[in-house]
């Protein structure tokens, strides 16, 4: 009887983890743990290793670690939506104030005013409610506030934190290359478009770049830092897209610098999900690259992603398998190997 009892709150549990598939995407881990679990109570049920109904404690404490992480899923996906709820409330204000004061002050004001206080508080609601924290190295490799040299921050990009956080910390305002479908989310991609920053349509190659090489370095004067994303859009953890050459032709364009950013938000907030894994993502910022005389796009971007691709598995080497995970120098070594 009590075997029987067991097995219906298994069928429960079971029946619970499977219909929330957000639990599911969100992590390797759990969706590993899960299997395991589900069979050694197979096994349990099915009398192996010796053990009977009257010796059903390996059973029960298979069941209660089940119901253990499915209980810890589901506060994950609370504290997620809270943030989320957060953002979706705040913003609405936050906007409307933006877009108000826009017919008034430029957009460095905007940006001071409204903003970055908004984007931190973004962060602080993922630390606090979401339980992401950070850490930090290499922050002074950024040149100072005060320093208006051209400069464009080439980011690994694995989830959409690490975009309100790189403008919620840097000592310049940051000037975006996105898509414009964006400018279309109702309040935050208005403000978007009073910011003043790169929106081009991908769909046009030519002049999205014509445009890129004209706002880039006249934002840049201005005292904004161009942020890029080379791979284009979010990678799984431990992967790696192809690098595109935009921000390398801008650097080359405008004799800007390049500042390379490795960051592991993948761990915590990985792509394609809404759940944030509680933890604590590393960004890594690297000393700035600047172009070599006779140095061609392709090859100023593979020094960018050799750097990066590299502190990417000192940082999250859990991310990547043994024979991948080498050192940014080796990694280095063979970009600079590869012929040009």
């Amino acid at each position: 009887m009590g075997q029987i009892q067991l097995g219906r709150c298994f069928w429960f549990n079971a029946c619970l983890f499977k219909r929330t598939p957000m639990v599911c995407r969100t992590t390797c881990t759990h969706l590993a743990m899960y299997r395991w679990l589900r069979r050694n109570l197979h096994r349990q049920c099915s009398g192996e290793n010796g053990h009977n109904e009257q010796n059903g404690s390996p059973f029960v404490s298979a069941l209660a670690g089940l119901s253990a992480l499915v209980l810890e899923s589901v506060l994950g996906i609370l504290r997620s939506l809270a943030v989320f709820l957060w953002m979706a409330v705040s913003v609405i204000p936050a906007a409307t104030a933006l877009l108000i004061l826009s017919l008034f002050v430029d957009s460095k004001k905007l940006w001071w005013w409204i903003a970055n206080p908004w984007l931190k508080g973004a962060i602080a609601a993922t630390r606090l409610i979401g339980d992401i924290d950070y850490r930090v190295q290499g922050q002074e490799n950024l040149p100072s506030a005060d320093d208006n040299q051209r400069i464009i921050l080439c980011a690994k990009h694995q989830s959409t934190w690490e975009t309100f956080f790189f403008p919620s910390m840097m000592p310049h305002p940051l000037a975006y290359v996105f898509k414009r479908e964006l400018l279309l989310i109702p309040f935050f991609g208005w403000a978007l478009a009073r910011l003043e920053m790169v929106h081009i349509d991908r769909s046009a190659r030519s002049e999205a770049w014509n445009k890129v090489a004209t706002l880039g370095a006249k934002l840049m004067d201005q005292g904004k830092w161009v942020i890029m994303f080379p791979e284009g859009t979010r990678t799984v953890r431990g992967g790696q897209g192809g690098y595109k050459t935009g921000a390398s032709r801008l650097a080359l364009l405008t004799g800007a610098k390049i500042v390379p950013i490795a960051v592991a938000s993948g761990r915590c907030w990985p792509r394609a999900t809404w759940t944030f894994l509680p933890g604590t993502i590393d960004v890594s910022i690297g000393e700035p690259i600047i172009a070599d005389e006779g140095e061609d796009a392709a090859q100023l971007m593979r020094r960018v992603e050799a750097w990066i691709e590299g502190e990417m598995r000192r940082i999250d080497p859990e991310a990547y398998t043994m024979d991948d995970a080498l050192s940014s120098t080796e990694i280095a070594t063979k970009q600079k190997q590869t012929p040009g």
